[in-house]
């Protein structure tokens, strides 16, 4: 038999290459530690959800088994589901190829999906409303960034209204003592947002492949969430600026907010990796905190090019 490579990391039982991610759960230690940041009641409850995650994505069992469940121990803090098909958090796979010989590295990135945001903000308590949407094509009348107003004809089929192409992203919430806030972003400063603070995307490789230009066989190399689902990930984007800058944030959501897009140690301390889709902007404040009051169906794939943060 082959000797096994051990990888450590502080605060988790060791693990080798070619256990089970079941096998690694079953461990006393990871059971215990299940138990206490969870709660007896909920443990199997988790570990079935984690477990299903992991199963229906052969990339996610590439990932070191203490990074899966650092991200998935977040996930539960912020009572957010795995579920692919919710579209509300993902465990992405990043690979790092090794230095001076050491062997490559697969772990797993915390991403809040834009439904996380809404869902985190409703649970809050303090808004009334809370929307993101894509204007297509001839819908947009006027938009006023002083009164914060916006005119639209929405297209009332919804197959015509879905080919349609996109020209802008329109966010919105409103508190229930009535104040609003609204912001629209076009459909151009948006790809100049992706290009600018996403060193995973590029706007021409996009432009390729929406021309076709790119063949499906070759799609493995562009595993960013940008490529996959521009939409979803500007829905994101724009709550982010929505909320961060105007918005009420909880506890929940400060902490999800920070935690977007990052490895997590055994304590859930984020740790971005380099060329990873995070917006690296500098972090908008918000006008106050609380105490406490989609993409969808992605899959991700690993890529061979150590430029794409996704090396999924």
């Amino acid at each position: 038999m082959g000797n096994l490579t051990t990888t450590k990391q502080p605060g988790l039982v060791a693990q080798t290459q070619k256990q089970p991610f079941s096998a690694f759960l079953a461990q006393d230690a990871i059971k215990n530690m299940i138990n206490n940041v969870v709660g007896g009641k909920n443990g199997q409850r988790f570990v079935t959800s984690i477990m299903s995650a992991v199963s229906t994505n052969e990339q996610l069992m590439t990932c070191t088994h203490a990074t899966i469940l650092s991200a998935a121990l977040l996930g539960e803090s912020l009572n957010l589901s795995p579920s692919p098909q919710l579209g509300q958090y993902y465990m992405v796979p990043f690979k790092k190829k090794g230095k001076n010989g050491e062997p490559n590295t697969v772990t797993a990135t915390f991403v809040l999906g834009y439904k996380g945001y809404i869902q985190l903000a409703i649970r809050s308590g303090y808004y009334k409303k809370i929307n993101v949407i894509s204007i297509k094509e001839g819908e947009l009348i006027r938009y006023n960034p002083l009164e914060e107003e916006i005119q639209v004809n929405l297209i009332e089929d919804d197959e015509v209204r879905e080919k349609t192409k996109t020209i802008g992203y329109y966010a919105m919430f409103e508190y229930h003592n009535g104040f609003q806030k609204t912001i629209y972003w076009s459909k151009k400063k948006m790809l100049a947002h992706a290009d600018k603070y996403s060193a995973a995307f590029d706007m021409k490789t996009l432009e390729r492949i929406e021309q076709g230009k790119v063949p499906d066989s070759d799609m493995w190399k562009y595993s960013s969430f940008w490529y996959k689902d521009f939409d979803g990930m500007a829905y994101k984007t724009l709550l982010r600026q929505l909320i961060s800058k105007w918005g009420i944030m909880s506890i929940e959501l400060q902490k999800a907010l920070e935690a977007d897009d990052a490895i997590l140690d055994e304590n859930l301390n984020p740790t971005f990796v380099e060329n990873n889709d995070h917006e690296h902007e500098p972090a908008p404040q918000a006008q106050a905190v609380i105490v406490e009051p989609t993409p969808e169906n992605i899959d991700t794939i690993i890529t061979q090019d150590d430029d794409d943060p996704f090396e999924n």
